[in-house]
């Protein structure tokens, strides 16, 4: 029996061998950044990490960290249509700090500590230092977190991404002390809620921002009309890292009933998420400032309030309820980690059995 084989005149014959590379993937690039990456790895190093990248999974001792009665607390995110601003302005070194943040903030209001994060690159094409770039980004934010960069994925994917693009996801696990999870069942009527600043619209509403820019008819390397910089560079921006500032004030005064990082969805979709049925929020919109960033957007793209409240952060990434004997302690407290806090509402009864939040005199955010 003849051996099955291309025939001399068949498609294909005499023609040169394909290999991974020439199919668009570089298994030598991808080596050179791990080899960049371990160093900022390292520099994450934290009690609990248990060897180093080049396994197939990370390991953390929860004893070595100091837990005696640990819930596991995971979250994951991404950093949305931001990346295009990144991209398209050329500018890839803060989404990292977005990527960790948009994590760890998410577990830090269940009163957890961010113990370890794992990264996820996606790109048609590795480019090595677009690559290096957004990995120390990364490293940045798990030290701003005080968390270990244990592991993650690089991968090179032709066809699925158009060339420059570049995708990111993270996924982070904490811990808490079984006693210590937050929201507290406690949070009644009365109890009163902080606002703590936003350093601009941190990771969300960015869909909605690349319009506002396109009708602005600027470019992201043109002068800010808000800021003293680049409109991609304040664009850029990144999300502020709450997580040792919040952990610090829970252990040190016991007195944080709730918190609630606010994402997509605003106010009105994130701080109902802490409160328990039947109460609600109701806040104040005269009491905290607005990073200038959001009137600009507002007034180029004339954008109705409803929608900023709704899309945006609108000045305040994380709100806190205490009990009203708390409060100016609490908020004492925050402030002396650095923070930019204000005392915005108070919990009360719901006209209904869900949670919910009010902001009155929304409209008073819009003026200087």
């Amino acid at each position: 029996m003849k051996e099955a084989g291309l025939k001399p005149d068949a498609p294909g014959h005499n023609r040169a061998p394909l290999t991974y590379k020439d199919a668009g993937v570089d298994i030598d690039a991808g080596d050179d950044l791990v080899e960049h990456i371990k160093p900022l790895a390292r520099s994450t190093n934290r009690p609990g990490v248990m060897g180093g990248l080049g396994g197939f999974g990370g390991l953390f001792d929860l004893k070595a960290a100091g837990f005696t009665d640990p819930i596991l607390v995971s979250g994951t995110d991404g950093v949305g249509t931001k990346l295009k601003v990144a991209i398209e302005a050329a500018v890839p070194d803060t989404v990292g700090i977005d990527l960790v943040a948009m994590c760890v903030n998410d577990i830090v209001v269940q009163g957890a500590e961010p113990l370890f994060f794992l990264d996820y690159y996606a790109s048609g094409r590795l480019d090595v230092d677009v690559g290096r770039r957004l990995v120390a980004g990364i490293a940045e934010g798990c030290r701003r977190a005080g968390c270990a960069l244990v592991g993650g994925e690089t991968a090179e994917m032709p066809g699925m991404y158009v060339d420059g693009d570049y995708d990111l996801a993270g996924f982070t696990v904490g811990a808490a002390e079984r006693n210590a999870l937050l929201p507290r069942t406690d949070i009644a009527e009365g109890d009163v809620v902080l606002g703590i600043a936003s350093s601009g619209p941190h990771s969300n509403g960015y869909s909605l921002v690349r319009r506002v820019v396109e009708r602005s008819g600027l470019k992201y390397s043109d002068r800010a009309p808000f800021a003293e910089a680049t409109l991609g560079e304040a664009l850029l921006e990144p999300t502020r890292i709450y997580v040792k500032q919040l952990l610090k004030v829970i252990r040190g005064t016991g007195a944080i009933k709730g918190l609630a990082h606010i994402t997509g969805g605003g106010l009105p979709g994130n701080v109902p998420r802490c409160l328990p049925d039947g109460l609600r929020a109701r806040l104040d919109a005269r009491t905290w400032g607005v990073p200038t960033v959001f009137r600009w957007l507002r007034e180029v793209g004339q954008v109705p309030t409803d929608d900023m409240l709704r899309t945006f952060n609108c000045g305040l990434g994380m709100i806190v309820v205490v009990a009203p004997a708390d409060a100016a302690r609490v908020a004492a407290a925050l402030k002396e980690t650095g923070e930019t806090v204000s005392e915005i509402g108070v919990i009360e009864k719901a006209p209904t059995d869900e949670a919910d939040c009010v902001v009155e005199h929304a409209e008073s955010l819009w003026r200087s």
